[in-house]
């Protein structure tokens, strides 16, 4: 017999929302909180085989790209302007021109054989007679003084100079801060010359090869031509020398010695620049708030890396093939800021204040992505609150050291960092200053609190061993909660940080560092001005400020010599002494001005 039963639904839905409601509670917490697992699923993608070390410009390049937006997405996030991509071209690499030529004697020389361009040449073509330079030196300094155009004519004339130095082998030479080829080729363009050739003795190289040009440089205003040594023989034989002699009496002697050779040659230089497209990431998350909800807290990491590496690549592992898997550097940073994006987006109320996030590109080239991004913001970069960088945060040690640097760039942003960590768990190692070899550094140029959070270098570092097993995830995991934590509480209190100036203490420069004068700014390495340098910041009360320079003063020239680009004015500053008075042409908004400023 079938029994029927009349169910009490007024008992058994207020049941069911009840089980229903706690069930979504329970997952609501599970997916708003970090896990190991989601930390380890981002990095191993991001550092796989299938990225190829994610070399800016490069499928890898992109398709970390794309992950990263499509995962912003997911949680809510939308873009900031457009699809959420910002796109821009970098320089992949330079290849000499088929117009690059080398006339010797009324016969043509073959490029990249006989001659090839520097990749600091400018193009053009020039056509004149040719003086032996020596070493290419001018220098006036207390410990050195050396000539090589003392009773030398150069003007209008091609100037065939050394490499290297008559030290080539003392790695704490004092000629090594007045070695390098583009400062050589400058000097000579002071001095009149319309060309310069450049060529390798045996001591400095003795296969006498030619590198890969450096897609770096900036060009130098004159036609710069890297020759083989006998074709410099050849030039140099009226005259009755040799490249090897004459390096070999230079590197005895400590004199300098020039002559005129009586050739004459034409000679074009062309470089051809290959560029890549490649693209940030920029999504925001709004809030509802009508006081907060138009000002913004900013996340973001770098998703770039070494591709295969190989010269001119890494920096500590130079290989031909092999992964740079990148995983600390810095599938680590974009991991974290991934699951911070989804945990903020999860969890109500944790933010009065819209969150960007931001994947940059180009860090590891010289901070393109970041630089591009505070050109080209999609926002009001006033209302931007706090820039928080995530770089290499996935190795936390043993001894639980957490180095966050930009403490000093706001007003009780210290204090608010304690408040936010447990340091019976994690150690605080503080820095002041604002500025670093990371992507906050662009948003401290722009006035904007900043704070670079980082675990720290290893052995591993810019190395193909950079792989997703030496990641600490818990480690992560415990960092995860003290930086949502913190940026919670910047993105919910109502009184906006105070911008404090702290730093740079010193002139940071990613060409080689120089001892000697400073000026006390920040420049633009970057190179978004052209044909000048801009200050970035300047330091109060160092030389540039005390002598009347402002943020964003466009460096043209120094004692009346052209600046055109930072390795102009780092060459320029080699030549001045401390105690010096020198006069600094700057644009500023537009109009043009003179200062003294005393070193």
């Amino acid at each position: 017999m079938i029994r029927k039963y009349r169910l009490n639904y007024q008992l058994i839905i207020p049941g069911i929302i009840l089980t229903i409601s706690v069930l979504s509670s329970c997952v609501a917490s599970r997916i708003s909180e970090v896990t190991s697992a989601e930390l380890q699923g981002h990095i191993e993608y991001l550092s796989s085989d299938k990225l190829q070390g994610r070399m800016t410009g490069t499928e890898g390049d992109s398709l970390a790209a794309e992950y990263i937006k499509n995962d912003l997405a997911s949680y809510g996030f939308l873009p900031v302007s457009g699809d959420g991509f910002q796109r821009f071209s970098v320089t992949k690499r330079i290849l000499p021109g088929k117009n690059s030529s080398l006339v010797l004697f009324n016969n043509s020389l073959a490029c990249e054989k006989d001659f090839i361009p520097c990749g600091f040449s400018s193009d053009g073509k020039a056509e004149g007679e040719v003086a032996f330079a020596g070493y290419g030196f001018n220098i006036t300094t207390d410990s050195l003084k050396w000539n090589d155009y003392a009773g030398l004519d150069v003007k209008g004339k091609w100037v065939l100079i050394l490499r290297a130095d008559p030290e080539v082998s003392n790695t704490r030479s004092i000629f090594i801060p007045h070695s390098n080829d583009r400062d050589k080729a400058l000097t000579a363009k002071d001095m009149g010359a319309i060309g310069v050739l450049l060529v390798s003795g045996p001591a400095a190289d003795d296969q006498d090869t030619f590198e890969a040009l450096n897609k770096n440089d900036f060009p130098v205003g004159i036609p710069v031509l890297r020759i083989k040594r006998e074709v410099a023989d050849r030039i140099l034989e009226k005259a009755g020398g040799t490249v090897s002699g004459l390096e070999k009496k230079l590197n005895e002697s400590r004199r300098p010695l020039s002559f005129a050779t009586g050739v004459k040659v034409s000679g074009t230089s062309e470089l051809v620049r290959e560029v890549s497209n490649t693209r940030n990431i920029a999504m925001v998350l709004s809030v509802s708030d009508e006081k907060l909800r138009d000002e913004y807290i900013i996340i973001g990491a770098h998703f770039d890396h070494f591709g295969l590496g190989g010269p001119g690549s890494s920096i500590r592992a130079v290989v031909t093939t092999g992964v740079h898997h990148g995983a600390d550097d810095n599938a680590s940073g974009v991991a974290l800021m991934l699951e911070l994006a989804e945990k903020f987006a999860r969890t109500k109320d944790s933010h009065k204040r819209s969150i960007v996030c931001i994947g940059f590109t180009g860090e590891e080239m010289g901070l393109l992505g970041s630089k591009y991004f505070t050109e080209n913001p999609g926002i009001d970069l006033k209302k931007v609150n706090a820039m928080i960088n995530l770089d290499m945060v996935g190795r936390l040690k043993e001894t639980n050291i957490l180095q966050i640097s930009g403490v000093g760039t706001a007003t009780g942003l210290r204090d608010k960092l304690y408040a936010a960590t447990d340091t019976t768990t994690i150690k605080l190692a503080l820095s002041e200053e604002g500025y670093g070899p990371s992507d906050h550094s662009a948003f401290y140029g722009k006035d904007i609190p900043v704070l670079f959070y980082t675990t720290g270098a290893h052995l591993d570092y810019h190395t193909p061993n950079d792989i997703a097993d030496s990641i600490n995830y818990k480690g992560m995991v415990a960092l995860s909660s003290l930086i949502f934590k913190m940026g919670s509480e910047l993105a919910n209190d109502p009184v906006r940080l105070k911008f404090n100036e702290a730093g740079p203490k010193e002139e940071v420069s990613r060409p080689a560092r120089r001892k000697g004068v400073t000026l006390g700014i920040m420049p633009d390495f970057a190179g978004n001005v052209k044909n000048g340098l801009r200050a970035d910041f300047v330091t109060p009360g160092k030389p540039a400020a005390l002598g009347g320079m402002k943020k964003g003063d466009i460096i043209t020239a120094i004692n009346g010599k052209p600046v055109g680009n930072i390795q102009d004015y780092m060459f320029r500053l080699g030549q001045l002494k401390h105690g010096e008075t020198i006069s600094v042409e700057v644009l500023r908004d537009g109009k043009k001005e003179v200062l003294l400023i005393q070193l």
